[in-house]
């Protein structure tokens, strides 16, 4: 059975949910997104350390921490940015870090420079903080 997990990210006009959680597992997708719903315009830097708290936010509001995250996939707009982020991204995360894949591609989020989608493996009996 799957559930909506509460982000406190406001609602996409897409049909589409921030974070759902299926038999222990939450599948999620974060960009950089801001409390008014709109794109941050900063460089690849900001937008990614935006992403990752939206990410954390998930995480937690799931019932888990950043060490559950076992699989990302980051989508970057240009490849130059790979550097940026990757500096981003250490800081959020410990060994051993999650499997992770990164695609250069379009975003569709406009003024976004990165999207990540990620799996967590949240212990069974953490509810939702």
């Amino acid at each position: 059975m799957k559930e909506k997990v509460e982000t406190g990210l406001p609602d996409s006009s897409a049909p589409s949910e921030w974070a759902i959680k299926a038999d222990n597992i939450l599948y999620t997708v974060h960009w950089a997104c801001l409390p008014d719903g709109t794109c941050s315009t900063g460089d690849i830097r900001e937008q990614t350390r935006i992403t990752l708290e939206n990410l954390k936010r998930t995480v937690e509001a799931a019932g888990g921490t950043m060490a559950d995250v076992v699989q990302v996939q980051v989508y970057i707009t240009e490849r130059e940015n790979f550097q940026g982020m990757t500096e981003v991204y250490r800081s959020f995360f410990e060994r051993p870090y999650p499997n992770r894949a990164t695609i250069v591609a379009g975003i569709m989020v406009r003024g976004g420079l990165i999207e990540i989608m990620a799996r967590a493996h949240i212990p069974p009996g953490s509810g939702a903080r």
